[in-house]
């Protein structure tokens, strides 16, 4: 309350980033998605992770920290988490979307872990 992020915690707000967290879930598993490593997506991934650390630190007291973290976790999980599929993917004979599925449900748990510590 009473800060630039309050509007996280009007009525319809969990609902409209749910929604657009589903359409970024779906039009990732697609073929024709270029690499997260592309300017595009790799900035996109940093304002994301800076906007959603911002938002995490300002509950927090800490609204350039929690930018700062965000921005850092955003980088490592692009990174890594592209390191780490890719080579999951050449272990298993080259099925992307079994290893797609595992890392989207990875992501989702260490979201669920860092946003409820």
């Amino acid at each position: 309350a009473n800060s630039w992020a309050a509007f996280m915690g009007y009525r319809f707000t969990p609902y409209i980033f749910g929604l657009l967290a589903l359409v970024e879930y779906v039009t990732d598993q697609l073929p024709s998605t270029p690499s997260r490593k592309v300017p595009q997506q790799f900035g996109a991934r940093i304002v994301s992770g800076a906007f959603c650390g911002a938002v995490i630190g300002t509950a927090g007291g800490s609204l350039v920290g929690g930018a700062v973290a965000g921005v850092i976790g955003a980088i490592i999980g692009t990174l890594g988490g592209y390191e780490a599929r890719k080579r999951l993917v050449a272990a298993i004979g080259g099925k992307d979307l079994p290893i797609a599925l595992l890392e989207d449900l990875v992501a989702i748990l260490l979201a669920l872990w860092v946003v409820s510590s």
